[in-house]
């Protein structure tokens, strides 16, 4: 509880640092081009909606920006090198709580990522339960929002695997990993748009009264090109290139869904390319789910010629993900401990141990999986799932005789009260 407050506290003095920052941050603004809209197939649409979107329209014109630099002065930004601190000593933290050589790092580090990509996904108002996601990744259950978010998972995991050399190829892959598990997209998965997208507007029938209409698609690998020749550069602070990288590929907005999915995981590239996070993913859209409506407005600042609010938005995002990640790390840790105490006497070379951390990241498992994953025979694997039941660190959960689901409720708890603790205020969802 005392933590909890703790962290309450210190995102309240983080957002009215926020607020107290009034410092703008010249970029170059989007520009505009006009064409002419008539909508394609008439008939399925009223005829005041036709009306309304025959005409022009304006679609973006992302600047240039491999060889931009901004404003000495203006590198000098409230609670930057805070930022970059926080996650440098939550990598760091996670790596001494558990050890480079510790069987857990891995699977503590891919509960942070997955927590990082429900978070992603909430903002896009594609919610699921850690049981939810659990299930999906070993092919059990019928939820589409999970298999949707397990999409995301498998794109943060290309996102770091490509790290070392973030290409246009590289981007196009983790868009492929992140669609595939979305119903009615894997045509989608990994290929630029060919077709024109604008966000917000009332009419289905064409871009007129949008908010937002991106860049025609003949633009697209061009600009996608700049932004990794952008990427690509050291000269600037990570998380202000990664702030703004995020940005402009969102207002490149280079596919027909997944755009806001795959450009938070884009920034996980960066912060990993330039060894700010080398052993962990630090929850940073959990930061910005805190208020979504904020970093939407930021984007559209950002096109307006001010980075200065997207910046802020990941510089207080960075700093709630490093501090709440180590109170989750913390707690699932203490959730091992106790599952491994129960353990206390069984021999060393069972079965039940080389189970035991694969939980935290896999909090519910069946035979199958378990046998994938380790390599053991069903004899071996199904002693080790009685030892854990009997002894009380997992729990039969669908009631079957045969196929059986097994859980760890401690960590599928901790895990839910982290995601109910972001307390998600409602903003207006991109893809």
């Amino acid at each position: 509880m005392i933590v909890r407050f703790f962290l309450l506290s210190l995102w309240r003095n983080v957002m009215a640092d926020s607020q107290n920052a009034s410092a703008s941050f010249d970029f170059p603004p989007v520009k505009y081009e006009t064409h002419f809209w008539k909508p394609t197939n008439p008939h399925i649409f009223s005829k005041a909606e036709v009306q309304r979107q025959t005409g022009p329209y304006a679609s973006a014109l992302p600047a240039r920006i491999a060889n931009w630099y901004p404003q000495p002065d203006s590198l000098v930004i409230t609670g930057l090198e805070e930022a970059i601190h926080a996650l440098h000593d939550f990598d760091v933290y996670s790596l001494l709580r558990l050890g480079n050589e510790n069987p857990e790092l891995g699977p503590m580090s891919s509960v942070l990522l997955r927590t990082e990509s429900t978070s992603s996904s909430q903002i896009e108002q594609l919610t699921t339960t850690a049981r939810q996601l659990a299930l999906a990744e070993i092919d059990e259950g019928d939820k589409a929002n999970a298999r949707t978010v397990v999409g995301n998972v498998h794109a943060m995991e290309s996102a770091l695997a490509l790290a070392p050399q973030i290409s246009l190829n590289s981007i196009l892959s983790m868009h492929q990993n992140l669609m595939n598990q979305q119903s009615g997209m894997e045509d989608e998965a990994g290929k630029f748009r060919g077709e024109l997208v604008w966000i917000g507007g009332t009419d289905n029938a064409g871009p007129r009264g949008a908010s937002f209409v991106a860049p025609s698609h003949e633009l697209i690998r061009d600009a996608v090109e700049d932004l990794v020749a952008f990427i690509s550069r050291t000269d600037l602070p990570a998380i202000v290139q990664a702030a703004i990288a995020h940005a402009q590929f969102e207002t490149i907005h280079p596919f027909v869904d997944g755009n806001g999915r795959t450009g938070r995981a884009l920034v996980h590239s960066i912060l990993r390319h330039r060894r700010i996070s080398q052993y962990t993913t630090a929850p940073i859209s959990a930061g910005i789910l805190r208020d979504t409506a904020s970093y939407f407005e930021a984007l559209e600042a950002f096109r307006a010629g001010d980075a200065a609010p997207i910046i802020q938005t990941f510089i207080n995002a960075s700093i709630f993900a490093a501090n709440t990640g180590k109170d989750l790390i913390d707690s699932l840790a203490a959730q091992l401990d106790d599952s491994a105490t129960k353990l206390v006497g069984l021999r060393s070379s069972s079965a039940a141990w080389k189970i035991l951390p694969r939980l935290i990241s896999q909090p519910v498992v069946n035979a199958r999986h378990l046998k994938e994953q380790l390599g053991l025979g069903d004899a071996a694997i199904q002693r080790a799932l009685s030892v854990l039941t009997e002894r009380g660190v997992l729990a039969e959960k669908s009631g079957r005789s045969r196929n059986r689901i097994w859980q760890h409720d401690g960590v599928l708890k901790i895990l839910d009260e982290y995601a109910k603790s972001l307390r998600r205020t409602t903003g207006t969802a991109q893809n």
